[in-house]
């Protein structure tokens, strides 16, 4: 396999699978976002926070990267001295998280994120660290993890300060909102199922090859894909709205 550099750490091992399996999941968030869009010019009425179907839509895509991030993470930790990319990777998700916080409370002061799927993924990678190596104990983490944030609430944790590690009673007012838990537990499976995928020299994803060349392109480039998508389908919508 080629050494290049993939979206999950600098000078890693390059896999057309999983970039292509990274690629489809990027194609149903613009997907999904492009409907939500719809609903915020008012051409459509769909039911985002409400709706079975876009609450399952929303919990798979938004799995589907977890996942991915954590099968990456176990890619990244086995490259040599891999401390210092591993660290540049988190640094530059964290530096993309900001700006997408800075983009929303310009669009939606009222509901800016400030606490979605790139702060998410940044946190959840530095703790992931201590587990990459770990594969049982990640998956126990991860199931923990995962049954905490969905069964335990507690009012001390209803506001932003606190808010990021989950627990909160209802859902804030904010356009995008990942705590900690339970989604860090979904990246912690990741790791588990990374293992697992490397056990297997990801032969299970060999079919994904088959796929047009632009889906692994966006896999490959699927932070700068996240961090313009939105700005191009809302100037689109509003060019046609007007």
């Amino acid at each position: 396999m080629r050494r290049i550099a993939t979206s999950a750490a600098p000078h890693v091992v390059r896999l057309p699978g999983l970039d292509a399996l990274r690629g489809l999941a990027i194609v149903a968030m613009i997907g999904y976002h492009f409907c939500f869009d719809l609903r915020y010019f008012g051409i459509t009425r769909s039911d985002f926070e409400h709706d079975i179907r876009w609450l399952t839509a929303r919990s798979v895509i938004l799995s589907s990267f977890l996942l991915i991030a954590g099968v990456s993470a176990v890619l990244a930790s086995r490259q040599p001295q891999p401390r210092r990319p591993w660290l540049r990777h988190i640094g530059v998700i964290a530096g993309a998280a900001l700006l997408v916080t800075a983009g929303s409370a310009l669009l939606f002061p009222r509901s800016f994120i400030w606490f979605g799927v790139l702060h998410a993924i940044a946190v959840s990678l530095l703790i992931a660290k201590l587990l990459v190596r770990r594969p049982a104990v990640a998956a126990v983490a991860g199931a923990i993890v995962i049954a905490a944030g969905i069964v335990y609430t507690n009012p001390a944790f209803d506001h932003r300060w606190l808010g990021w590690l989950g627990f909160m009673r209802a859902k804030p007012v904010t356009e995008d909102y990942v705590p900690l838990f339970p989604w860090m537990g979904v990246l912690f499976i990741g790791i588990a199922l990374g293992h697992a995928l490397v056990a297997n020299r990801f032969a299970i994803l060999a079919p994904l090859r088959a796929l047009p060349g632009w889906l692994p392109f966006l896999g490959r480039h699927s932070l700068v894909v996240y961090l313009v998508h939105q700005p191009i389908l809302l100037g689109l919508l509003a060019l046609v709205a007007a």
